[in-house]
């Protein structure tokens, strides 16, 4: 019996030891949301609440102009501070970014991010009509945009129905960045074979951290230093995976884009540390892990239909 439909369950400390990446243990991902939320719509999350008790509405304009500022500041301060380091980054895109922003979303083509699946626009998969629609549409137009097939994906709020893994593996991706439950990898059931599972995080994630925590302006810094030194214990038995989940409205302003430097920087001086897109770290697991994905290769009794 599995506690979920899609992933066994195994101990971290009873996995098998995978061999490093570069011989480098520690895989860091710079994982950038890049997110078109509509001026006529409820904005996702909000900065601050509507004035004097009302409730929030279209045209929300404090809330947006929040967001618009990670896409007209944010992004090209952030691109600065990746692109002088040489640093690769995978872009959690919503497809009609290259539409609405398409000078944003060329320049991230040309710094050569990789381009992951994100929604169309910043709306939850549970919420629309025909998600697999939605699904190929998102698909194209990041091809469209970039010359080269989405592998990746991770669902805008992470949000998914009972179908959204077979479907993403229906339309040929092999990476899924949803379920936030190990430090490394895991191999998923679907319908159509063996998926992969991707590690994301909300722990070093500005969401959280600012937006719903309200913390410091050096916080994300100092979970970081936190994380390292409990990952250090732990790069002898595996590697470790960690993501700074990141979007431009929260870590691109300057107070908290400060104090992210110098938390690359502190990353890049270490010689255990390998930075990662999605697909590179997908296909280093694969290799690694060595199985296919044999003990999810059944779609088995026991699944939601």
């Amino acid at each position: 019996m599995w506690p979920n439909p899609r992933v066994p369950y195994q101990m971290a400390s009873q996995r098998h030891k995978l061999v490093p990446l570069k011989g480098k243990p520690l895989m860091v991902h710079l994982a950038m949301n890049i997110e078109y939320w509509p001026f006529d719509r409820p904005m996702p999350r909000g900065i601050i609440p509507a004035p004097h008790g009302a409730t929030p509405a279209p045209p929300d304009v404090p809330n947006y102009s929040w967001v618009e500022y990670g896409m007209r500041v944010g992004m090209p301060r952030i691109m600065k501070m990746t692109q002088d380091r040489d640093l690769p980054v995978s872009a959690f895109m919503n497809a009609q970014v290259a539409d609405v922003y398409p000078s944003l979303s060329q320049a991230v083509v040309d710094a050569n991010w990789e381009l992951v699946g994100h929604g169309w626009f910043q709306q939850s998969l549970k919420q629309v009509e025909d998600e697999g629609a939605v699904i190929r549409q998102s698909l194209d137009r990041l091809e469209k945009a970039s010359g080269k097939r989405t592998r990746a994906w991770l669902g805008p709020g992470l949000g998914e129905s009972n179908d959204t893994p077979d479907i993403l593996k229906a339309e040929g991706l092999d990476f899924l960045h949803d379920w936030v439950l190990d430090d490394l990898p895991v191999w998923m059931r679907t319908k159509h074979g063996p998926m992969v599972g991707l590690p994301y995080t909300f722990e070093l994630n500005d969401v959280p951290i600012y937006a719903i925590q309200q913390s410091t302006s050096a916080e994300m810094l100092t979970r970081l230093k936190a994380t390292l030194a409990v990952f250090e214990r732990e790069l002898d038995q595996n590697p470790r995976v960690l993501t700074l989940a990141l979007h431009p409205h929260i870590i691109g302003v300057p107070h908290i884009a400060h104090y992210f430097e110098q938390a690359l920087d502190l990353l890049m001086k270490r010689d255990d540390t390998v930075f990662v897109t999605s697909s590179t770290l997908g296909d280093w697991f694969i290799e690694a892990d060595g199985t296919n994905g044999a003990e999810v290769a059944q779609y088995n009794v026991g699944f939601p239909t």
